[in-house]
């Protein structure tokens, strides 16, 4: 007895296909006649849609709280920086001072 191969439908066609039931433009029967889905899937992604949908508008949030975290990494990279070269110049200035004097 031969298996029926499983459809992989894209994730633009689901959100077209949950779109479309959404507005109203189909019912979830017409949806499931239209593009040979089951009921139950397309009843799936649309509970699915709903649940993530706050999501779409916390990524702004969280894109807002990352240009912040980059911010304040550049500024910690700077001070490093001055720190970096400051401890280079003292590191010179306490060798040329433990050196030995030649002419004494």
């Amino acid at each position: 007895m031969a298996q029926k191969q499983r459809r992989q439908r894209s994730a633009d066609l689901k959100a077209a296909i949950v779109l479309e039931v959404l507005t109203g433009k189909l019912s979830v029967a017409e949806a499931a006649r239209k593009y040979r889905a089951k009921e139950s899937l397309i009843y799936k992604w649309r509970a699915e849609v709903i649940e993530k949908l706050p999501m779409v508008f916390s990524e702004r949030t969280a894109s807002a709280e990352t240009e912040q975290q980059i911010e304040d990494l550049k500024k910690l990279i700077g001070q490093q920086a001055i720190e970096i070269e400051a401890l280079k110049k003292a590191g010179r200035w306490l060798s040329r001072l433990s050196r030995p004097n030649d002419g004494s």
